[in-house]
């Protein structure tokens, strides 16, 4: 299918791993969704959300069932090839296969909601409250691949020491003595029931890290492949594959004995020692082949269909995290954005508000901006400094995210200075925290999402990437250069009142002088 992509017209939508390249339409591009490639050098492919669909600021929008390819080619055209792609307008009506040049009649706010209402509506619920409504806290960061008990325990005495509010704790890898083994490594956790209970008592929610991999030598990947319950290949061997902590088996998850095992290992994990939810890491399209045999197939079955099989399960604890996902829009899942590096540019900071945008313009409107600093550990590793600034402008970004999420400690690393600056970004957020919880339940039930570009509500505005509307009402702009000494702002139509008492006028666009405490965000004045 072509489409003609009319003068001032815009897309996102696809892979959130091209959030820096949207909107669509200026400079050729093209991305296969079946393994979620299509750039050249981006190591992040395959590594974040994505679904079959294209959304245009004219109130248009592309879907299909399955995936598909598509390309820009920078002036004036879409290719869109697949089985089952459709082209439709926001008002029901259909559009031909070569566009429109009528006069534009919706916006990107009206292809969102057509697209959701028809293809995958709110579920009517959300993740667990305590996701949004405190910081969450990951050990990732802090004990790389060697959580204990007492270093858990540390890090959360820190939280409250430091006077930040108790949330959610994540124990990330390694938890466990072997990858597919869902059970606490005595010799680092003697008694977890105790570890939960405690932290519990402090008011903190506990998640345990859990991948669909399986060490191949243990006993429960020879159980696994004894019953048929992992993917296999062609003929029929187990499939053993090679991912960032080597190589495994890997659980199959269209088959129901296989779920129904995996579900029994953590609700065990529940049920003996409190836990309450799990960050389900991996899945992504790139650990999947299109030749994988699984029970559900009865043959090959599509590495998208095997990565949504992983979202399907994960749905069911209100406690979780996913970092991967195909399709599954409108369901109450937490989507992370996949581990960012420490740097102020795409890799990093400058990443944060496009790709949050791409998340909930594809129907995933729990967003997490990865970790505060950023969650690759390569970038801790690499014997530079800690960069205080870029620590506090993310922790500023998060503040205003659906979610927000601590691994580096901010009480350990920082100064006095810059430790203040991110305990205000945390109570800015604690203060604005009814208006966010209101946003996430009216998602839950209309599937809108969270954060929202600017031409959700403004069209014209399609080109502001580096700023976002909290729903309708609250304007965000928050810095993202370092050292800066002002931050140009776009002020879309109406009334925008700031914390300080001044208003301004839109449409306008101001630079306004901020420093390192500054979040720029102003509230629609009626």
């Amino acid at each position: 299918m072509r489409i003609e992509v009319e003068p001032g017209e815009w897309w996102w939508g696809g892979a959130v791993a091209d959030g820096t390249r949207m909107p669509f339409g200026a400079e050729p591009h093209r991305r296969e969704l079946a393994t979620n490639s299509g750039l050249l050098d981006d190591p992040t492919a395959g590594a974040n959300q994505s679904a079959p669909l294209l959304l245009s600021s004219h109130g248009r929008y592309v879907w299909s069932d399955d995936p598909f390819t598509f390309a820009f080619d920078g002036q004036d055209g879409l290719e869109v090839t697949g089985e089952g792609v459709t082209l439709r307008q926001a008002q029901g009506s259909s559009a031909g296969a070569q566009g429109s040049s009528a006069a534009v009649h919706g916006s990107l706010g009206d292809a969102f909601r057509a697209a959701a209402h028809d293809h995958f509506p709110a579920s009517g619920s959300t993740p667990d409250g305590l996701m949004f409504s405190a910081p969450q806290y990951n050990t990732w960061i802090e004990m790389p691949y060697a959580p204990t008990q007492e270093g858990v325990l540390a890090y959360a005495q820190g939280v409250l020491d430091a006077g930040f509010p108790p949330g959610l704790l994540m124990i990330d890898d390694r938890w466990s003595e072997d990858y597919g083994d869902w059970r606490f490594d005595p010799s680092r956790f003697p008694d977890p029931a105790a570890m939960t209970d405690q932290l519990h008592a402090w008011g903190f929610a506990v998640m345990l890290w859990v991948v669909p991999f399986i060490s191949p030598d243990s006993e429960n990947s020879r159980t696994a492949v004894t019953r048929g319950w992992v993917v296999r290949e062609a003929d029929g061997r187990p499939v053993v594959r090679e991912w960032w902590n080597g190589f495994s088996t890997l659980l199959d998850l269209t088959n129901p004995d296989a779920v129904a095992w995996f579900r029994r290992e953590l609700d065990q994990l529940r049920d003996a020692y409190g836990v309450d939810g799990f960050k389900f890491d991996a899945g992504d399209l790139r650990d999947h082949r299109a030749t994988d045999v699984t029970q559900a197939g009865g043959g090959p079955l599509s590495p998208t269909a095997q990565c949504e099989a992983y979202a399907k399960f994960a749905v069911q604890y209100p406690f979780n995290e996913l970092r991967a996902c195909w399709k599954e829009g409108g369901q109450p899942l937490a989507q992370r954005l996949h581990d960012k590096r420490p740097t102020w540019d795409a890799d990093g900071l400058a990443s944060l508000v496009p790709d949050l945008v791409a998340q909930g313009l594809i129907g995933h409107p729990y967003g997490c901006p990865d970790m505060i600093g950023g969650g690759e550990l390569g970038g801790f590793l690499d014997g530079d400094p800690l960069d205080a600034e870029l620590f506090v402008r993310w922790a500023q970004v998060a503040a205003l995210s659906p979610m927000m999420q601590f691994s580096l400690a901010p009480w350990r690393v920082l100064d006095a200075e810059h430790l203040a600056a991110v305990t205000a970004a945390v109570a800015l957020r604690q203060r604005l925290l009814p208006e966010i919880l209101a946003l996430v339940e009216h998602a839950s039930t209309t599937g809108e999402p969270v954060l929202r570009s600017l031409a959700f509500h403004h069209p014209g505005y399609e080109r502001v990437t580096d700023a976002f509307l909290l729903g309708e009402d609250l304007l965000c702009a928050p810095v993202l250069h370092a050292e800066a000494k002002t931050r140009h702002v776009a002020f879309p139509p109406g009334r925008w009142a700031g914390e300080d008492g001044s208003v301004v006028e839109g449409p306008a666009e101001h630079s306004v002088p901020v420093d390192l405490t500054s979040i720029p965000w102003w509230r629609r004045a009626s």
